[in-house]
């Protein structure tokens, strides 16, 4: 029970401060593009947390825990909250002022490459019970490497950046991508930092770097 209140209180806290994100400097509940957007990130999330409480109670309690350790995450974790914040707001004014506008069809072909990115982090948290939002490594942890870790180390950051850079064209904004084109930058810095501890702390990973070459980006990096 407590995990469950746990998980609708961060749910509903979330779907408010994005909704007051991006309405607020749009000036109207009318905005499409957010609209669109909650759709797409609340409908997916709040099913994934109903699996999760049935069949992943510990996973999902990872998923819960944001608190990160260590300094050089801690600050990933606060400039990629400045991104969002800054890519929301940046969204909303653009469609209250009509700075830009972003084609039906690309809003459409981004709507699908968001949901393919869920997908794909769905796939990742289903593959990987040890998966947690802060970087550490736990008791008994050992390494995953078949499915999407078979093809590249950090699947998970994969498919984030996919949703996130389709995120602003969800919106309707070309400007919003402005922000939100720094999001793989930090992905970076996270990954180099994640897997100087990996590599220390959890036993076969430096064999399962040699076997996978890429981190992120499939034939690229």
């Amino acid at each position: 029970m407590k995990l469950l209140i746990n998980a609708l209180i961060k749910f509903i806290a979330g779907l408010l401060m994005v909704a007051l994100l991006l309405f607020l400097p749009a000036g109207t509940l009318a905005y499409p593009g957010g609209l669109l957007f909650l759709c797409l990130l609340f409908v997916p999330m709040f099913m994934m947390g109903i699996v999760m409480m049935i069949c992943a109670r510990d996973l999902l309690a990872k998923r819960l825990d944001v608190k990160e350790k260590q300094g050089t995450q801690k600050g990933v974790v606060a400039v990629m909250g400045l991104i969002f914040l800054g890519g929301f707001i940046l969204a909303g004014l653009d469609f209250r002022f009509g700075w830009s506008k972003v084609p039906l069809p690309v809003v459409i072909v981004a709507s699908v490459l968001f949901l393919v990115g869920y997908a794909l982090y769905a796939e990742v948290m289903r593959e990987n019970a040890y998966l947690s939002r802060t970087v550490r490594v736990e008791e008994g942890q050992t390494v995953i490497s078949t499915g999407l870790y078979g093809v590249v180390r950090h699947p998970m950051y994969m498919a984030s950046t996919v949703m996130f850079l389709a995120l602003p064209l969800v919106l309707g904004s070309w400007y919003a991508l402005i922000p939100f084109a720094f999001y793989p930058v930090l992905m970076i810095v996270r990954i180099r930092g994640e897997e100087n501890l990996l590599t220390a702390e959890l036993s076969g990973y430096d064999e399962y770097k040699k076997k996978v070459k890429y981190r992120m980006i499939p034939f690229i990096w």
